[in-house]
């Protein structure tokens, strides 16, 4: 039987070592085409470009495995191997990452990987997330290849709900072992930014921003609480924003 066509990309560039990991796991259980931005591109959320060239330019840079980069989005990236690089033949599953950082709770709206696998779910197929919760490029990520080959195979075997991505992030490596997979929702936590005003060397302002994750979730069933206790978190995600609980309401409530 033809082996399934899974196609790859991130939000950190083509040559992350956490998208070179991706590939050699995925090769493992399909043919893998890779497709991904040519320069980093975190926080770049589920942008699109409109008002600017695209460019896709084949690379030679994983052994046995075609791959082009992208100068748009994670979500651009997606957009261009199904209607051109792919055109014509069905992707089986949609994989973005392994991101270097956590995507965990309210990241997942501000994360390129997460758009990219958002994105393949838009498309109509399964599509995967895959973060690791440590911001260095030399991350280590020996941990993570058994959890990511059961959750990429079971995805394979069982699909997916349609318009459902896998938001799937894993602890850094700890000194104890993982203690497996929690199947969990997002935490209600969120980022209380603030901006710090500096000069150019021309004497003009500039504003470079930082903040704090504040976690306002007690829970015990959410990402969050799965990170800080050695599991890898999976939530379910969707694309339809609708805040459907509200819609009685304003109908209700208010005078339209």
């Amino acid at each position: 039987m033809a082996k399934p066509l899974i196609l790859v990309s991130n939000d950190d560039g083509i040559t992350s070592s956490g998208i070179k990991k991706l590939v050699e796991l995925m090769s493992q259980i399909g043919e893998v085409v890779v497709v991904a931005p040519d320069s980093p591109q975190s926080g770049m959320g589920h942008a699109i470009t409109v008002g600017d060239t695209l460019r896709l330019v084949k690379v030679d840079i994983f052994d046995d495995v075609v791959a082009y980069k992208c100068s748009g989005t994670p979500a651009d990236c997606i957009k261009l191997a199904k209607h051109e690089v792919l055109k014509g033949r069905k992707v089986d599953l949609v994989v973005s990452g392994i991101n270097h950082g956590s995507n965990t709770s309210i990241s997942v709206l501000y994360s390129g990987t997460m758009s990219a696998a958002i994105e393949g779910a838009i498309e109509g197929g399964p599509a995967i997330g895959f973060s690791l919760c440590d911001w260095s490029p030399d991350a280590d990520l020996s941990h993570v290849d058994e959890y990511i080959l059961k959750i990429a195979s079971e995805t394979l075997k069982n699909g997916l709900p349609k318009g459902i991505a896998l938001n799937v992030n894993f602890p850094p490596v700890q000194n104890e072992k993982l203690k497996g997979v929690k199947v969990c929702r997002q935490a209600n936590a969120r980022w209380e930014e603030d901006f710090e005003k500096r000069k150019d060397p021309h004497g003009r302002d500039y504003y470079w921003m930082f903040g704090n994750f504040i976690n306002h979730d007690k829970g015990e069933d959410n990402d969050e609480w799965a990170i800080a206790n050695n599991y890898v978190s999976v939530v379910p995600c969707i694309f339809d924003l609708t805040g459907h609980h509200a819609i009685s309401y304003l109908n209700e409530e208010w005078d339209l």
